[in-house]
C-alpha cells in the first residue's frame, strides 16, 4: 500500500512553520489531514470498517463503498471483523493504522471501546469519520442518515398504527452500548409519551438486548412475551430484531395480537411482510451510508470546509446539517419505509 500523504509529523512541522498557530477540528482536536485548508493530491486510500463483515446489512454497505471506489478512481474498500465484536473491530482498525491508510470510516460496535484506537489513528494523521456513532469523541465527524430521535419517533408511529394506539410495549436494541439503537429507542418512547397516551412502556423490562442476532432476538422475544402476556408491541432497532420477534409471535400463536416494527432489509423481510407478521419496517440504504462516509473523508482530505448543507453526492445525503448543539454530528434525510406493497421494488 502506498505511503500516506499526510502524517502526524507533517502536521506538526506545518504548525511550526505557521508560528504555532494550530488549527482545530470541529470537535476541538488537533488538526487532521486537510482540516487546515491545505489541498491533498486527490489520490487516497480509504478503508470503511463495519460492525460485522458477514451481516447482510454491511454486505450491502460494501456495495456503496465499491461504487464510490469506481466513481472516484481511488483505493476505497471495506474491511470488517468476522462478527459483531468491539475488540475484533478495534484490531481491524489497528491493522489499518499500521498499513498507513489515509482515512478510516467506522460503524462502531461500541463507541466507548473504540475511543483509544481511534485516537491513535487521528494522532497518526489519519482522517477518522463514523456512522451510527453520534457519541463518539475521537472522530472528526459522524454521519447519521437522519435525526435519530425523529427516526425513533417514526418507528413508533408505525408500531402505534399496528397497535391501534393502545397497549403495553417494550423496546429492543442490538446492544445496550450501541449509541444509535438506544437513541432510536429513546425517540420511540418519547414519541409514545407525547402522542400516544394509551400506550405504556413495560416498566419491568423497558429495554431488552438482541446482540444483533436473529436467534437471540427470537429467544428474548419468546421469554418476554411469556413472562409479560400484557405486551402488545415491541420496538426493534437492529436489522435482526423484527424478524426474530416476528418468528416468536408466530410460534406463540400471537399473530394479529402482538406487533413488532423496526429496521430491516427488504429482501430479508419479504416473507414476514407478505404474511402480515410485520406491517412495515423502516431503514436507510446502507450502501448509501458507505458511499457517504468515503465521500466525507475525501472532502476532509482535500481540505474542504465541512459546513451545513454539505453535499456528499448521494440521495438523502445531499444537504447534510449539523445536529442541534453539535459541530460534529451531521444528519441527512435518508429513511425509507418498506411494506408488503413496495418490498419488491428496492433490489436489495
Amino acid at each position: 500500500m502506498k505511503q500516506r500523504r499526510f502524517t502526524g509529523l507533517a502536521v506538526g512541522l506545518a504548525a511550526v512553520l505557521t508560528l504555532g498557530l494550530a488549527a482545530c477540528t470541529p470537535g476541538g482536536e488537533t488538526a487532521q489531514p486537510g482540516a487546515d485548508g491545505a489541498k491533498g493530491d486527490g489520490d487516497y486510500t480509504i478503508a470503511i470498517v463495519p460492525k460485522d463483515s458477514t451481516n447482510p446489512w454491511f454486505v450491502r454497505m460494501e456495495e456503496g463503498v465499491k461504487t464510490y471506489a469506481a466513481d472516484s478512481g481511488m483505493e476505497v474498500y471495506q474491511k470488517g471483523p468476522a462478527e459483531t465484536d468491539a475488540t475484533m473491530q478495534a484490531q481491524v482498525i489497528q491493522d489499518l493504522i499500521a498499513q498507513g491508510v489515509d482515512a478510516i470510516g467506522v460503524v462502531p460496535v461500541d463507541p466507548g471501546a473504540l475511543e483509544t484506537v481511534l485516537k491513535q489513528a487521528m494522532d497518526a494523521g489519519i482522517v477518522v469519520v463514523t456512522h451510527e456513532g453520534a457519541s463518539q469523541e475521537n472522530t472528526m465527524y459522524d454521519i447519521e442518515a437522519f435525526n435519530n430521535s425523529d427516526y425513533g419517533g417514526f418507528i413508533m408511529d408505525n408500531l402505534a398504527e399496528a397497535m391501534d394506539e393502545e397497549g403495553v410495549y417494550t423496546t429492543m436494541v442490538g446492544h445496550v452500548t450501541n449509541a444509535s439503537h438506544n437513541e432510536w429507542a429513546d425517540g420511540a418512547v418519547a414519541k409514545a409519551e407525547a402522542d400516544y397516551p394509551n400506550m405504556t412502556l413495560l416498566a419491568a423490562e423497558p429495554r431488552v438486548e438482541s446482540q444483533d442476532d436473529g436467534e437471540v432476538a427470537y429467544q428474548v422475544a419468546k421469554e418476554v412475551l411469556k413472562k409479560y402476556p400484557e405486551i402488545k408491541g415491541i420496538v426493534g432497532t437492529s436489522s435482526f430484531d423484527a424478524p426474530g420477534v416476528a418468528r416468536a409471535i408466530e410460534e406463540l400463536g400471537l399473530t394479529g395480537k402482538v406487533f413488532v416494527t423496526g429496521t430491516g432489509m427488504p429482501a430479508a423481510n419479504k416473507g414476514i411482510l407478505d404474511q402480515g407478521l410485520v406491517k412495515s419496517l423502516t431503514l436507510w440504504d446502507p450502501a448509501d451510508a458507505g458511499y457517504a462516509m468515503a465521500a466525507l473523508a475525501t472532502k476532509i482530505l482535500d481540505g474542504e470546509e465541512i459546513a451545513d448543507g454539505v453535499d456528499l453526492g448521494i440521495k438523502g445525503y445531499e444537504n447534510m446539517k449539523f445536529a442541534e448543539g453539535s459541530d460534529k454530528v451531521l444528519e441527512g434525510d435518508g429513511w425509507i419505509v418498506i411494506d408488503k406493497d413496495n418490498v419488491d421494488s428496492f433490489g436489495f
